[in-house]
């Protein structure tokens, strides 16, 4: 019988081949940060123009599998420059409810339904983070500023947070 992480390998290399062959993924590309090691992946997500705070930019991350993969989540953690997002910790780290393991949440904040479920693959992962682009969350925030400046920009109180968005998105680009 195989071992745990051999299943894992084994279908993390099936999954990574199927998001590289051709598949029309817009906005998101992946590669093996080693090619010796399937558990852990580069990834650049490409934000479309069309995203209000970070549209053009170009962000890039490691996903971190672990041995129990698809049991338990994966950590994605975006590399230097690091965007400013309500879900997003200024280590890099990203926050957000399907990548949290598969419990009761202890705070009562998230239903066991939107936490990790082995139904999630790498590709519907990374098309939830770009959707939270669009949508940040800053009702349950990584980045209690950006949440503050977010809820504030919606009150139509100032354009702070827009301009740290777009610092973020020119640094991406390698502007800044």
């Amino acid at each position: 019988m195989a071992s745990a992480g051999a299943a894992a390998a084994s279908l993390l290399k099936r999954q990574l081949k199927e998001m590289q062959s051709g598949k029309d993924l817009p906005g998101i590309s992946c590669g093996l940060v080693n090619d010796n090691n399937i558990f852990e992946w580069e990834v650049m997500l490409m934000i479309n123009d069309d995203c209000k705070y970070y549209g053009g930019g170009n962000f890039r991350a490691r996903l971190v599998f672990p041995q129990n993969y698809p049991h338990m989540p994966p950590q994605l953690t975006f590399q230097e420059p690091i965007p400013f997002h309500p879900n997003i910790y200024e280590n890099g780290k990203l926050c957000i409810s399907i990548l949290h393991p598969p419990e009761e949440d202890q705070y009562g904040y998230e239903s066991a339904a939107e936490r990790w479920s082995p139904v999630q693959t790498p590709e519907t992962i990374l098309l939830s983070i770009i959707s939270l682009f669009y949508s940040p969350n800053e009702e349950s925030p990584a980045n209690v500023e950006a949440a503050r400046m977010l809820r504030e920009e919606k009150e139509g109180k100032h354009k702070d947070y827009r301009r740290r968005c777009r610092k973020s998105v020119r640094e991406s680009l390698g502007e800044d």
